[in-house]
């Protein structure tokens, strides 16, 4: 990578404390100085026209997106239609392969599985969840202990639940009594249960969905806390109104709490499709991808960064932005007609 000639040699080698103290000084100092000069127009924002105030705002934020979305995106369109160096136009034939040959199918497979398995269950679970401790005595510590897993990063989850799956060889010929112990927690209550631990992340497709558990257990926490805040602004004479109806439990659950929280359930479900589909970080921690458990974001990194196939890495990258597309549209229709309402 180039170096940027706008920076001093020093502040591009400072490697001793005292020099990495002095970089921290200049860039407080900078951080002030522009804070300061956006102050300064603040103030001065009623002498100036108003096209120059809003001029003054809204460059930045355009010039930023330009640069730092609008470029990258059409870059990384055009790369995809050149070769793994970036030099010899191929034309769709990254594409083709993506969608042509077994290894990126097995990837737009499980992408697919997680797509669809991961918001249904992490919506379900945190809705059905909601709808049982709403209004109970234990309701704050029962919605922590859900919302926990949220307050972890996606590596630090991971490595938790390969604990959980970590698996040890059974020795042959030797006794029960004598066999290593199953650190792993599912193995364990398989031994307790009398059966054989497994090595729940090598066998396909299987270790698929081991992996989505992870995502479900994440999310889980966000539908749930989403969907509860829904549950607690419904009227409270609809629902005393339903119930003079006659209508309780699983009625009152169907007809009323659902189509009430309608928009809050698209809401959750779609937000949590397009986490879904750039996950990455379970995937690259658990398995590194190998064992037919590797999803686009995976592959797109495995592609660009290990075997330097810069044109099969875009082309992901591209098939990837074309996924989200539908949901943030779904998304914002969606959102429309909840403002029509209103």
């Amino acid at each position: 990578m180039e170096r940027l000639a706008i920076l001093p040699d020093f502040l591009l080698t400072a490697r001793t404390p005292g020099e990495k103290f002095f970089l921290m000084l200049v860039a407080i100092a900078l951080f002030v100085v522009v804070m300061g000069l956006v102050l300064l127009l603040v103030e001065r924002a009623k002498r100036l026209p108003s096209w120059a105030v809003a001029a003054a705002f809204l460059l930045p934020t355009v010039a930023m997106i330009l640069f730092g979305l609008v470029w990258p995106a059409i870059d990384t369109i055009r790369a995809s239609f050149y070769d793994r160096n970036g030099q010899n136009f191929v034309g769709a034939d990254n594409y083709v392969q993506a969608f042509t040959q077994n290894e990126f199918q097995i990837v737009l497979r499980n992408t697919a599985v997680w797509v669809v398995v991961v918001p249904i269950v992490a919506t379900f679970i945190g809705l059905v969840y909601a709808v049982l401790v709403d209004r109970t005595r234990f309701e704050k510590f029962a919605k922590t202990l859900v919302f926990l897993p949220m307050a972890i990063s996606m590596v630090g989850a991971s490595i938790i639940w390969r604990f959980v799956y970590e698996y040890r060889p059974v020795l042959e010929n030797v006794p029960a009594e004598f066999q290593p112990a199953q650190i792993g927690l599912m193995n364990q209550l398989l031994v307790w249960l009398g059966l054989e631990p497994q090595q729940f992340l090598l066998s396909p497709p299987l270790n698929s969905f081991f992996l989505i558990v992870v995502m479900i257990w994440i999310q889980a926490g966000f539908a749930m806390t989403v969907l509860s805040a829904a549950i607690k602004a419904i009227p409270d004479d609809i629902v005393e109104a339903a119930r003079l109806d006659g209508l309780g439990g699983l009625r009152m659950f169907r007809f009323i709490t659902v189509p009430s929280i309608r928009p809050a359930l698209v809401v959750v479900v779609t937000t949590i499709a397009m986490g879904t589909l750039k996950v990455f970080d379970i995937v690259r921690t658990m398995t590194g991808g190998n064992f037919e458990t590797s999803v686009v974001a995976n592959e797109f990194y495995r592609q660009s960064f290990v075997q330097r196939n810069t044109g099969m890495g875009a082309a992901l990258a591209v098939i990837l932005f074309v996924l989200v597309i539908p949901i943030v549209a779904y998304n914002v229709r969606q959102l429309r007609r909840a403002e029509e309402i209103r």
